[in-house]
């Protein structure tokens, strides 16, 4: 069976449906001889399959007169989700989707699984979310473990595995097909990928995960076909970063594709709604779906979308540095006049001796000595420093960020350097169009100590998955000291020093 071509999605009218759905019933009935062939062919046919039995619950229907439980057809975009997965697991690839909020994105996971574990022996699906209740919670609607066991109680008799019972083989986090032997297992937080390997795993609303990296190490050796699905939280966080590498292939839910909405719909929600809800949820925004983000998304597009026509570049010439210590970490350099922030250089893997080289070819690529090379000198920018002090003595000088400021605004340096950048950033600023810039940008958080502004460590960021913001530290940089006069600086040794003597 297909969805009627001029089915009303608005306005849903289902009793056909199960009129439809009842004579097949009754047509198989009647000819048992023809089931084998019909699950021969619903092997193959997963969208057909869920259109013709399967059913979904939506309590919200009931004040329409509609009933809570409603035949599951997929429109276009859902049914090409099902087809999507699919090929990934029969591919063994990973994939991600990136959703809007109310697509059923949920029900379509639980429709796949239900379909696997029906109609592929063997097979064992995995599901993890971030906590117990929403994988499994008994009588909850909420977790995926009810839905699953739901869309099997809804099923005819005729697709149910031979001895089946809910009570006997639909335990706490795990679904057994008494048939088959296929499974359904559940996991969450930090013990997600720690349990069985699996045929395929959803990991369901993935860019919320407290320890993402870690979780993504152990499923890395449990499961071929991993799948993260979720609405966009922040930029930086693993899910971001999967979502833009280009490396695994990405399925996208609009509210657009949904046929039940119009933008008379989103205009009430946006009424309704938080902003941050808004641009996280139904935008599917990255840069403004954190309300605590200290340098807010809009205020980056805004810098990205101005041109070098737009604003004049005048002013001394600033470095900032910013060294990489970790192995994943990159350095960065960063060179701006006044309002314009130049393309920058970024690289990794490099030793003390090779960023100070880079450092070195990019002034003298740039043609002329900036005012001031502001190195961040907490752990190995000290030797950077040291060493480009021999060559720019009086240009180079040392941040210490951690260092505690007492003007009443600022808790340390680094505070006031980001305070500053927001600040630039509001007032005309132009940037480069780089995305990795601008996740960089938005992606810390930020708290108030004793009335003081705090931003978050890099350390701090990394534990909830956000990769170090070295493009966005090292723009701060140059605002750590104001540009010296010539004459306010020490006077140059006659000498000139090699910077590798």
């Amino acid at each position: 069976m297909t969805v009627p071509a001029d089915f009303d999605w608005k306005n849903p009218d289902y009793a056909p449906v199960w009129a439809a759905r009842i004579e097949r019933l009754n047509r198989l009935r009647a000819e048992p001889g023809m089931l084998p062939g019909l699950k021969a062919f619903y092997a193959d046919h997963p969208v057909e399959f869920i259109t013709d039995w399967m059913c979904t619950f939506d309590p919200r229907n009931v004040e329409r007169g509609i009933d809570s439980v409603i035949p599951f057809l997929l429109f276009p975009k859902q049914a090409e989700f099902v087809e999507f997965v699919v090929a990934r697991w029969r591919a063994r690839e990973d994939w991600l989707c990136e959703k809007s909020r109310d697509m059923g994105v949920s029900w379509l996971c639980v429709a796949i699984a239900t379909w696997m574990w029906l109609f592929h022996p063997g097979t064992v699906v995995g599901f993890g979310s971030r906590k117990e209740e929403y994988v499994d919670k008994l009588g909850d609607p909420k977790s995926l473990f009810w839905k699953i066991r739901e869309a099997l109680n809804l099923l005819p008799v005729e697709f149910k595995p031979a001895g089946y019972s809910e009570r006997a083989h639909a335990l706490s986090m795990r679904i057994v097909n008494p048939e088959n032997g296929s499974t359904i297992v559940g996991e969450s937080g930090d013990n997600i990928g720690r349990g069985n390997r699996t045929s395929i795993y959803f990991k369901d609303e993935s860019a919320f995960y407290e320890r993402p990296d870690a979780i993504d190490a152990a499923l890395s050796q449990t499961s071929n076909c991993k799948g993260d699905v979720s609405t966009p939280n922040g930029a930086g966080n693993p899910f971001y970063r999967k979502r833009h590498s280009g490396k695994i292939k990405v399925f996208v839910f609009d509210w657009h594709d949904d046929p039940r909405k119009d933008q008379a719909w989103y205009e009430r929600q946006a009424d309704a709604l938080d902003p941050v809800i808004v641009a996280q949820e139904i935008d599917r925004s990255y840069t403004a779906s954190v309300s605590n983000a200290w340098i807010a998304g809009e205020i980056v597009l805004a810098a990205r979308h101005r041109g070098p026509a737009d604003v004049q570049a005048i002013g001394p010439l600033m470095m900032g540095v910013d060294v990489a210590r970790f192995g994943d970490d990159k350095s960065a350099i960063t060179l701006r006049r006044g309002r314009v922030v130049y393309p920058q250089i970024v690289f990794g893997q490099c030793d003390v001796v090779d960023v100070v080289g880079r450092v070195i070819r990019a002034i003298e690529d740039w043609g002329e000595i900036p005012a001031q090379i502001a190195v961040d000198t907490i752990g190995i920018g000290a030797g950077v420093a040291d060493l480009l002090r021999r060559k720019y003595p009086r240009q180079t000088v040392d941040v210490n960020s951690s260092l505690r400021l007492s003007d009443g605004q600022n808790f340390n340096l680094r505070a006031r350097m980001w305070r500053d950048l927001r600040e630039y950033l509001k007032n005309g600023a132009v940037i480069p169009s780089d995305p990795e810039l601008s996740t960089d940008l938005t992606a810390l958080q930020y708290e108030f100590r004793g009335g003081a502004l705090l931003m978050e460590s890099k350390e701090d960021a990394k534990r909830r998955g956000i990769k170090s913001p070295d493009r966005a530290d090292s723009l701060a940089l140059t605002f750590a000291f104001p540009a010296r006069d010539a004459s306010d600086l020490p006077p140059r040794a006659e000498t000139e020093y090699s910077v590798f003597s």
